[in-house]
């Protein structure tokens, strides 16, 4: 071998090992980079209303960027238990680190599925009143950031009168002239499930036969029942004490009105949580700390239409003149209501 051909074997051979090892740390410098990405960014799953231009979405994510510079990526499921059924199919592959939206009634489902990590936000236990954390249990599973009643909102421009208990909504006055939501998707329409049965027990099953020939229709989401209620199809709705503030407050109308029934309303309390094996723990606990602080719980009332759980908010004026609080809560527990949920959409299928 000449020394010529050695020395060019050894140089080619050197750029080749060069070559290699530039490819190596160039690739740890990749691999570093989307480690440091993924850190960085915060992903949440929740629903239309929430992450909605008009939800709290918006100014929360603002405010909490500023704050901790993380980027923060609200993703919209179209309903809450539609988050849910979607971090449920990723259990085994997970893309999120919060799920919010997470009710009473659907609490126990989400608890025993396994996808939920506990951790208890930073002063929540001072922040959010027992009586309110009591609904989504105390295993630091589940932590509440907003409350209201189930109710049925009636506008009063109508040509029919306002009824005044739920037995009432199933005279034929009424025929064709509800918007509900689907429970299997929505967390009103699961709602106005468990209100029924709180008042009517055994019987109501009876109700709902009695029911299905006044409902206009079911939508897959709140968002869509209401648009479809604000243009003027029905002239009852299923939501919450709370909505018609929105249309005081925004719309410079007390047209709509919340019907409170003497029987009770079920209450819905909200709830958030950290998605088990979530890619940003770290990241996801700093939201979940910032969602029960005072400048976080600020933007709900005007924009999630629910109560704050932090007591140190400081409520509008639409809400005292156009959000009356019921009198008498009603609860029912989440195995009586799943099971109720399936006989009903039974019973609406049939009819």
């Amino acid at each position: 071998m000449s020394i010529i051909t050695f020395k060019s074997k050894f140089i080619l051979s050197s750029i080749a090992l060069l070559s290699l090892t530039m490819a190596a740390c160039s690739k740890k410098q990749e691999t570093s980079a989307v480690q440091d990405s993924v850190k960085k960014e915060v992903v949440v799953y929740s629903y239309d209303s929430f992450v909605g231009e008009w939800g709290p979405g918006p100014e929360l994510e603002k405010l909490f960027e500023q704050k901790t510079g993380l980027d923060l990526v609200l993703v919209d499921c179209g309903d809450a238990v539609q988050a849910y059924n979607k971090a449920l199919m990723e259990k085994d592959n997970v893309h999120a680190d919060v799920i919010v939206g997470i009710d009473n009634i659907l609490a126990d489902k989400a608890r025993a599925s396994g996808i939920l990590e506990p951790y208890t936000p930073k002063d929540a236990s001072s922040i959010v009143p027992k009586i309110v954390q009591d609904e989504l249990g105390n295993d630091g599973l589940l932590t509440a950031y907003d409350y209201g009643h189930f109710a049925i909102i009636y506008d009063s421009e109508s040509s029919v009168p306002a009824p005044e208990s739920l037995q009432d909504l199933t005279k034929d006055i009424y025929k064709k002239k509800i918007i509900l939501m689907d429970g299997r998707t929505s967390t009103p329409g699961l709602g106005f499930v468990a209100w029924t049965v709180a008042v009517f027990g055994d019987d109501y099953e009876s109700f709902w036969k009695a029911l299905a020939p006044n409902i206009l229709t079911m939508t897959s989401g709140w968002s869509e029942g209401w648009g479809m209620f604000q243009n003027g199809e029905a002239p009852l709705c299923i939501s919450y004490t709370t909505s018609p503030a929105y249309c005081v407050e925004y719309e410079d109308t007390d047209r709509y009105k919340t019907l409170v029934f003497d029987q009770g309303h079920v209450q819905q309390v909200e709830g958030y949580a950290l998605l088990k094996n979530a890619p940003n723990p770290e990241g996801a606990k700093l939201f979940m700390d910032f969602l029960v602080s005072k400048e976080a719980q600020d933007v709900l009332p005007l924009t999630q239409w629910m109560y704050p759980v932090n007591k140190n908010v400081e409520l509008p004026q639409s809400y005292k003149t156009a959000a009356p609080i019921p009198d008498k809560t009603l609860s029912v527990d989440a195995e009586t209501v799943n099971k109720a949920l399936e006989k009903v959409m039974d019973i609406l299928s049939a009819s």
